[in-house]
């Protein structure tokens, strides 16, 4: 069960604002803010493709070629601790083609390991 928190629980702060901009980062197409919260080994979701990207250079990789098909945009509707202590995220997608098209508009959560401040890992839940 999660336990929903405010970004003024101590410990959650910084994280949750980490988090925000690098939302903020993402949505705006600024990889290098965007990395700038990761730690240079993160390992993250490849949700297009399946399977797990590796790093600043695998997630760029990644973007950029997801980017190039289609135009995703998240928003964070709410954060919470899991049992785990991992920082989970209620977020608003949506994708669309190159064109504007939806072709998709749902509810997921991301849940993010951070270590010193930085993302280390993150798992899509849908």
């Amino acid at each position: 069960m999660l336990k929903p928190t405010e970004e003024s629980v101590p410990g959650v702060e910084a994280n949750v604002l980490a988090l925000k901009k690098t939302y903020q980062a993402f949505n705006a197409r600024n990889i290098d803010a965007a990395l700038s919260a990761m730690d240079p080994n993160v390992e993250w979701p490849n949700g297009m493709e399946g399977g797990t990207v590796h790093g600043h250079t695998g997630i760029r990789e990644y973007w950029t070629r997801q980017w190039g098909m289609l135009d995703p945009h998240v928003d964070p509707m709410s954060f919470s601790r899991d049992e785990s202590g991992r920082v989970v995220v209620a977020v608003h997608q949506v994708v669309r083609d190159l064109s504007g098209t939806v072709l998709l508009d749902r509810m997921v959560e991301h849940k993010y390991a951070m270590e010193g401040g930085l993302i280390r890992g993150m798992e899509i839940c849908e």
